[in-house]
């Protein structure tokens, strides 16, 4: 029989979700609240608009914004010399073409030549 659709359960699973992603961000002064996908340069535009006093100190609004730098708004920089130290990538080992022959050897493989035309 085919789904109608959502479930009073899922229905209500979601308003709650949703309740929760609409409140993500609270000031912690004004009490007004942020989507869950608002960017820590939206936060700090919140906080130099509506609280400029607290401006030097924008944690005193959002815990998030412990971090933020207001130079590099959207972490561009600090990317840059992320990607300047450069990635650690491990070292690869050089396979032995004898090595992968005894492995399939011992798999139960057996090593044929091609046939020529004759």
């Amino acid at each position: 029989q085919k789904k109608l659709g959502k479930t009073d359960e899922e229905r209500r699973a979601a308003t709650a979700k949703a309740k929760l992603d609409a409140t993500a961000y609270m000031c912690k002064i004004c009490r007004q609240t942020f989507m869950v996908n608002a960017k820590q340069s939206l936060l700090y535009l919140h906080v130099t608009a509506k609280h400029a006093d607290k401006k030097d100190s924008p944690v005193e609004c959002f815990d998030s914004l412990a971090d933020f730098d207001p130079a590099d708004p959207d972490g561009k920089n600090k990317a840059k010399s992320a990607a300047a130290a450069g990635p650690v990538k491990p070292k690869k080992s050089a396979k032995k073409k004898d090595d992968d022959l005894a492995s399939l050897l011992d798999a139960g493989l057996s090593v044929s030549k091609k046939k020529g035309k004759k």
